[in-house]
């Protein structure tokens, strides 16, 4: 409701300032219909050729309007992107609330200290895609798309969730003081409040670190969308296709490594159906040959589709067994694992019904967080899930933590990077006025950076 209304007046205002432009209007066209005998005239109501009138003036309108939005809104960005063009070298602009550096000078996520926090880091985009392969957070990516720049806000929250994986791989960086280290971390908190982001910087931090790290960055997507079969042997169901490109995925950034760790269980793979060819007739299983490694077994999945979801299911044990390197398992959109799949079952001859999560063969797996394993999960409201009870199945009880949203220095440090930016116009800023859109958008990080342009 609030973005409607806004969104009506400043397409009132870009209207005012472009009247002077010149728009092409929409062309009515009228056709007519040819036959073989003339037509025959028809008598017209005037009240309702007058409704019609009216009715095809406010479409043109309408029209117009669009045009003239779309027309304003693309002169903005391309004298904005010239702008920042310009203001790059510019390290004047760099200045943050109160004149501290709006950027932090450290190169690494390992290296951030409270020093750091309430400032930005920049990153380069080829070396994070490279880093996150399985691809970046809706949220990152339209905070880069939108700023116009690959910095992220450095925050107290995510150094605290970076800083307790950190004391359990290392007890003695762990004081007397501090809380003892959590290895089942579940984010917990409300629409974007950054939940997703400090998950990925997470991993990135964790690889870093020559951490192996399990990264699922759309949890929902093991539960929408492809193949599904019932498997007959464990009454869970089976989906290949989605199995074949989590394992893909994993192998991306941590085949060297993989490569190097050797497999642990040897017992056969179970066979299944393979994704839209069925089962292989007379043979059930599949041979893990001694002296393999996990990238080997990964192999095996990805080119025997119906060894897929088998594969996926053993290296979960496998990744449990892994000594030589720390083990991390990150699972963005966990909640959706928590609800019914897009898949649906024959109940009745004529009725169908939906498919829990638990009973997909890779999630009821990888979903338990009752284990000595490192895990974080991250709850997302982009999955339309709904709110869950506070006790879930297979969570320890103590692992949930709210992750909080902005609060009033780390709005400044936002406001102060979105006027760099050119988000806001700097006649404009003010105090009184970067304050305002922070308490109106209650510090949801979003909806900050939709009222940002708004301020003039």
């Amino acid at each position: 409701m609030l973005k409607s209304i806004i969104r009506s007046a400043v397409s009132a205002k870009n209207q005012s300032n472009l009247k002077n432009a010149l728009i092409p209007t929409t062309i009515n066209i009228q056709s007519s219909n040819y036959a073989s005998k003339t037509p025959k005239k028809k008598s017209v109501n005037p009240k309702q050729a007058q409704k019609s009138k009216k009715k095809n003036e406010i479409i043109t309108k309408s029209d117009d309007n669009f045009v003239s939005d779309e027309v304003s809104i693309s002169v903005e960005e391309e004298s904005r992107s010239r702008h920042l063009a310009e203001d790059v070298n510019n390290k004047a602009l760099d200045v943050g609330p109160n004149g501290r550096p709006l950027f932090t000078k450290t190169q690494t996520l390992s290296q951030l200290d409270r020093n750091d926090v309430c400032s930005y880091m920049s990153f380069d985009m080829e070396a994070l895609n490279a880093t996150l392969p399985e691809g970046l957070p809706t949220g990152m990516a339209k905070e880069f798309e939108e700023s116009k720049r690959t910095a992220l806000l450095i925050r107290q929250s995510f150094l605290d969730l970076r800083d307790n994986y950190r004391r359990i791989v290392d007890p003695p960086l762990q004081s007397s003081g501090d809380r003892k280290p959590r290895k089942q971390i579940l984010l917990d908190g409300p629409v974007s409040s950054g939940k997703s982001i400090a998950l990925a910087m997470l991993v990135h931090w964790a690889r870093e670190e020559g951490w192996l790290v399990f990264y699922v960055p759309e949890g929902k997507s093991w539960t929408h969308g492809g193949f599904f079969y019932k498997n007959e042997q464990t009454d869970l169901w089976d989906t290949p296709l989605q199995a074949t490109n989590i394992l893909q995925d994993f192998l991306k950034y941590n085949e060297s490594r993989l490569q190097q760790l050797p497999c642990h269980i040897f017992d056969a793979i179970p066979l299944g159906e393979g994704a839209g060819v069925g089962k292989r007739r007379g043979v059930d299983s599949m041979a893990i040959p001694e002296g393999s490694t996990l990238y080997d077994l990964i192999q095996t999945g990805i080119f025997h589709t119906h060894a897929a979801v088998g594969v996926l299911v053993r290296l979960r044990e496998e990744l449990s067994l892994v000594k030589d390197v720390p083990v991390l398992f990150a699972i963005d959109q966990y909640n959706s694992w928590y609800t019914f799949s897009e898949f649906e079952e024959a109940a009745t001859a004529r009725s169908t019904s939906p498919i829990h999560a638990n009973k997909i063969a890779t999630v009821s797996v990888y979903r338990p967080m009752t284990h000595n394993d490192m895990m974080v999960g991250a709850f997302s409201n982009s999955t339309a899930v709904g709110k869950l009870r506070r006790d879930l199945p297979n969570v320890p009880t103590n692992a949930r933590v709210d992750f909080p949203r902005y609060g009033l220095d780390e709005a400044a440090t936002v406001c102060h990077y979105y006027l760099r930016q050119r988000l806001i116009m700097r006649e404009a800023f003010s105090e009184e006025k970067w304050k305002k859109i922070y308490y109106l958008a209650n510090g949801n990080g979003s909806e900050m950076r939709w009222l940002a342009p708004l301020i003039r």
